[in-house]
């Protein structure tokens, strides 16, 4: 590997799980098969594994067991070894007929000793030990029967999915949320005993739950092994009240300690709460092409920053709803094609109007490459153009095949241009410009009072008008550009006029989005009745469990997720605008959802 950066990090901790995995089953949880998607790709997975019947399994409650022609398994784990996932390797590893066990864990034996409470002079004697790890290895043994049988236990540092080689998201920490204001007061009733806390900036680690703490040092911990792998010394700084708690929790986590002493490079990490800046994350005002391409197509699904590109325009099927599901997505992850790499990449770091021009002219010089009879044109690029080109390499596998990343990609960018919520970003951005206006000359009552005749039920709606989520988003960008407010009567006046009107809104939707269900309450009391396990209304906060992103229609409706109410004043955020940025005499920052919600981390790299 050449230079050390995101990208070889990822592959090289690849590296060590593929060499493990040869005829075994593969059971992946959800963040680390998202890292394997952005870093190598499944089909290297496929490759490592050698046999002919390959099976890749999630790793989850009810997945299937081994057979008894399955004898070696091989569990690939983002989380820390204990509770549930415990429970869930028992019960895997007990209906199966597995003869050798291999547990892989993202998260290091040091955080595992915190887990189980052991005090830090404690855990500093056991340095160069594992007990965890080889107390887990013996249960292994027990659960398939046979204490002869063979069981590893290692830790590897999967804690990325590299987009671009300057930029790479953490799906693990999708849940991690900075905290807010309320949650003072949440934290006070935790600890009746101790001083008050008066506000956020009194709070530090020993006022947080266990739960939010070991969630941090899990984050410390991977972020420990990239700076290890980069061979830098880090100096933290921080800008917000969560951001704080991590980047001290970095700065005195013991092995780093023991890391920096040999360190040959310097690199200084920001942390910055993501809540300082709602309106970046939901603003219209971004020119990229790749920011509408994952705010408008579907999500991937058990994914959290890749989307479902519809691929029925290279087959013979009829672009019709029910053959919809018929043919496999198409992804804009393309780590085994170089010419979509190059494009992804330009993507990335180009202007809308130059992305697609650049689409244009990849789709040219491929299909030329293949002697495919294209008719060049000039001018403004159409999706119609683009479709048309794309459509040359539909009657030759040959060159399909050759080129299917470029042709997602191609894909992706018509279906995006083509969406009808493409055709309101313009409203969007005119809209929040209005805004800025109106908050500059007005008070928020005025405001939230030209908002309101925009809150309109379904049957009253057109294609033109607000939906439930995108209102909210509009919302959350009022606020977020306001700053403080003083309250008055006028506006305790305008904002229940907005709570009513949204309430009635939501009262009168046929269907409510995954999104709404969780702000009103009703996916939660639907899981009740049906005896499952509700997610907590705001993820990563104090008091609730670690939660995989959720589904929703469109990033900015995703990054809208809320409380139990609804409350104009008090919208929250769950925002998807999160990177890890290495520079390297590149920069690169784009809109991507369900990764660790401290916004930016900036590896800088100042020398050696």
């Amino acid at each position: 590997m050449s230079t050390p950066g995101v990208l070889s990090f990822t592959q090289q901790a690849w590296e060590q799980v593929l060499a493990k995995v040869k005829r075994a089953v593969v059971y992946l949880d959800t963040a680390c098969a998202e890292s394997l998607h952005w870093g190598c790709g499944a089909s290297r997975l496929l490759e490592a594994v050698g046999s002919p019947a390959c099976y890749l399994r999630e790793f989850e409650p009810a997945a299937v067991g081994g057979g008894a022609e399955q004898p070696k398994a091989v569990f690939v784990l983002s989380c820390l070894l204990k509770g549930r996932t415990v429970e869930t390797l028992r019960g895997i590893i007990c209906r199966s007929h597995f003869q050798y066990c291999v547990v892989v864990t993202a998260v290091n034996h040091a955080v595992h000793l915190t887990a189980n409470h052991v005090p830090a002079a404690a855990a500093a004697e056991l340095e160069g030990q594992q007990p965890v790890f080889e107390q887990l290895e013996e249960k292994l043994c027990e659960w398939m029967g046979n204490m002869n049988y063979t069981a590893e236990v290692l830790h590897v540092p999967l804690l990325l999915a590299p987009a671009a080689p300057h930029l790479a998201l953490t799906p693990a920490f999708a849940s991690l949320f900075p905290l807010l204001p309320q949650d003072v007061q949440i934290l006070n009733s935790a600890r009746p005993d101790k001083r008050r806390l008066g506000s956020l900036g009194e709070v530090d680690a020993t006022a947080l739950t266990p739960e939010l703490l070991l969630q941090i040092r899990c984050l410390v911990s991977g972020l420990s092994s990239l700076c290890e792998h980069l061979g830098v010394r880090e100096e933290c700084f921080a800008v917000g009240s969560l951001s704080r708690i991590i980047a001290a929790d970095l700065a005195n986590f013991a092995p780093a300690k023991n890391r920096r002493r040999t360190a040959t490079g310097r690199a200084s990490v920001v942390f910055v709460d993501r809540t300082l800046d709602l309106t970046g994350a939901v603003g219209h005002h971004g020119d990229n092409l790749v920011e509408k391409i994952i705010s408008v197509l579907p999500q991937l699904p058990g994914h959290t920053n890749d989307v479902m590109v519809n691929m029925i325009e290279l087959t013979a099927l009829r672009a019709e709803e029910e053959n919809r599901n018929m043919v496999a997505p198409g992804c804009l992850a393309q780590s085994h094609d170089p010419a979509a790499k190059t494009l992804w990449e330009a993507l990335l770091n180009t202007r809308h109007k130059e992305a697609v021009m650049e689409v244009r002219r990849h789709l040219v010089e491929a299909a030329s490459r293949e002697n495919l009879p294209i008719k060049m044109s000039m001018g403004r690029v159409t999706p119609g153009q683009l479709t048309s080109y794309i459509q040359l390499f539909k009657n030759n596998l040959k060159a399909l095949g050759n080129h299917c990343g470029l042709l997602q990609l191609g894909l992706a960018t018509v279906q995006t241009l083509k969406h009808p919520q493409a055709a309101k970003w313009d409203n969007f951005l005119a809209f929040e410009r209005l805004l800025l206006q109106s908050i500059g000359e007005s008070t928020m009552s005025v405001v939230l009072n030209q908002l309101l005749p925009m809150i309109k039920p379904s049957n009253q709606r057109t294609n033109d008008d607000y939906s439930p989520e995108e209102l909210l988003v509009l919302l959350i960008y009022i606020y977020s550009v306001s700053g403080e407010l003083s309250v008055d009567k006028d506006l305790s006046e305008a904002e229940e006029k907005v709570k009513k009107a949204l309430a009635q809104v939501f009262c009168e939707e046929s269907e409510l989005s995954p999104l709404l269900q969780k702000i009103t309450g009703q996916m939660k009391d639907t899981q009740n009745n049906r005896g499952e396990d509700a997610p907590d209304s705001v993820p990563g906060r104090p008091g609730s469990r670690h939660q995989g992103a959720e589904s929703s229609d469109s990033l900015r409706t995703r990054r809208a997720s809320g409380g139990q109410h609804v409350d104009a004043s008090l919208v929250r955020a769950d925002s998807r605008n999160r990177s890890m940025e290495v520079s390297n005499g590149m920069t690169c920052r784009e809109n991507f959802r369900g990764n660790t919600c401290l916004e930016p981390v900036h590896v800088c790299s100042t020398g050696s």
